[in-house]
């Protein structure tokens, strides 16, 4: 009888022993509260579900683990998630809230679930596609130039902006990042050109690049940029910011052309000093042109600016003569946008003036003001002078009295030498100093109370005309 009771206790400490050494439990492979994970500063919450059993056997200091796998799904350097806290967790399935880490990017993540006490491991989950966007705003390429060229036979390289700044949140802070260039083939598609953060363009097309965060939607990506391919045979375009013709009364037009290596600028075949960016800012009517140096080739461009956006014409040349008693009419024709008209005498407005034709009567320095009053608001004037008629003498004197008696008080030439024929007159002093120049003689020297050191003062003048033929000789100015 003793020994069976002792052959009792062995065999219950037997079983007692098996079944303390060998106990398991079963954990289901995870289910996945979501298809893929696009984790980012405001959102980074995800839960995962899993089974195991039997209950029973889970010892009191059990913990169940949360693992990532790679971006491949391999577990050979898992990444721990989510540790539950010991025997938190006895009642089966049983749901996990987890973040992801942010250093994540890949098409093919997988979970697992370890428990330590007894320590078993579930299968892999589903794979899914997981990335962390750590940047999610648009960002620059290409400096923000919209247009890019290359020459026949050559490239154009296209560069994400670096660095970062207030106004560029450049993706390049963050050396985790990969980036996918893409080439438009419609307003709403594009297919997938190369990665890297630069694209060496030998096709012409529009091209942008995104930051790589796979299936994943993103604000990561830039701004579009249209690249041609050039001949240098062919002109370069130049575009105004104003249109052409543009309004002067809205200030100044910026004159923009492609992008190149350097520029120089020419207004009417004249090289423009100093302009040499790829704009160039301007208010004057012209005809522009441009030197782009491509590296590979040189190409040219040009633009005939106009201003105003309408012409006008006056009848009437600038200098003009009016004897007394008599009436000068003058007309303006204009194809401005409902003109308004003003005259001007000696700049003042001349009251009732205000149509596009004025009859004069008097001498003076005259303007007329034309405005054009919808469309581009802008004016344009004519300035004209009226004088009396010069005398038409016969030859050039030698003596004159500057006394103020009215007679003989001016040098008076014949009329072939006077304003209008661009004949130059030039008088000098006793010591050959020249005292009066002008190309627009008005029979007006002196025009001043000459002072007189001598009774009778020698002067002497010379007249070179148009075709360059002289004429010289002396003034004697008397009291």
């Amino acid at each position: 009888m003793r020994n069976f009771k002792v052959i009792s206790f062995i065999v219950l400490s037997f079983l007692f022993l098996t079944k303390t050494s060998y106990a398991q439990i079963v954990i289901s492979s995870p289910n996945l509260g979501f298809s893929q994970a696009c984790a980012s500063s405001s959102f980074n919450t995800y839960d995962v579900t899993f089974s195991f059993s039997p209950e029973a056997e889970l010892n009191s200091t059990n913990q169940f683990i949360l693992e990532l796998s790679d971006g491949t799904g391999s577990f050979t350097n898992p990444t721990t998630l989510y540790t539950s806290d010991e025997g938190d967790v006895t009642v089966s399935p049983a749901t996990f809230s987890f973040s992801f880490p942010t250093t994540i990017a890949g098409e093919s993540y997988k979970l697992r679930i370890k428990s330590t006490s007894p320590a078993t491991t579930s299968s892999g989950s589903l794979s899914f596609s997981a990335y962390y966007k750590v940047h999610d705003t648009q960002f620059s390429i290409n400096n923000l130039v919209s247009t890019g060229v290359y020459c026949a036979g050559g490239s154009y390289l296209l560069t994400i902006d670096d660095p970062g700044n207030e106004s560029n949140d450049s993706p390049l802070q963050y050396s985790s990042l990969t980036f996918n260039w893409f080439k438009e083939t419609s307003e709403t598609t594009s297919v997938f050109v190369t990665s890297g953060a630069t694209l060496s363009v030998t096709e012409p097309g529009t091209y942008f690049v995104e930051t790589n965060y796979g299936s994943c939607t993103s604000n990561s990506y830039s701004n579009r940029v249209i690249v041609e391919e050039v001949d240098p045979e062919t002109e370069a375009t130049i575009n105004s910011s104003l249109g052409n013709p543009f309004c002067q009364s809205e200030g100044f037009t910026t004159l923009n052309t492609i992008i190149g290596k350097s520029y120089q600028w020419y207004k009417d075949g004249e090289e423009i000093s100093g302009a040499t960016n790829q704009s160039y800012v301007t208010n004057e009517s012209g005809t522009y042109t441009v030197d782009i140096d491509l590296d590979d080739c040189v190409q040219n461009g040009a633009i005939d600016l106009q201003s105003n956006g309408f012409a006008s014409s006056i009848d009437i040349p600038e200098t003009n003569y009016l004897n007394t008693g008599e009436t000068l009419f003058i007309t303006v024709t204009t194809d401005a946008n409902n003109p308004e008209f003003e005259w001007y005498l000696n700049d003042n407005i001349i009251s009732g003036a205000s149509t596009n034709n004025y009859e004069a009567i008097q001498i003076g320095n005259y303007k007329v003001v034309i405005r054009q009053t919808s469309g581009c608001i802008s004016d344009r004037e004519f300035i004209f002078t009226i004088i009396e008629p010069f005398p038409d003498v016969a030859k050039i004197p030698n003596l004159i009295s500057p006394n103020g008696d009215g007679l003989n008080d001016t040098w008076v030439i014949p009329q072939e030498y006077v304003k209008g024929t661009i004949t130059k007159v030039m008088i000098l002093n006793s010591q050959r100093k020249i005292v009066f120049e002008t190309s627009d003689y008005l029979n007006n020297w002196p025009e001043n109370q000459l002072k007189f050191k001598d009774v009778n003062q020698i002067y002497y003048y010379i007249i070179i005309t148009q075709d360059n033929k002289f004429k010289k000789g002396t003034i004697t100015i008397i009291k």
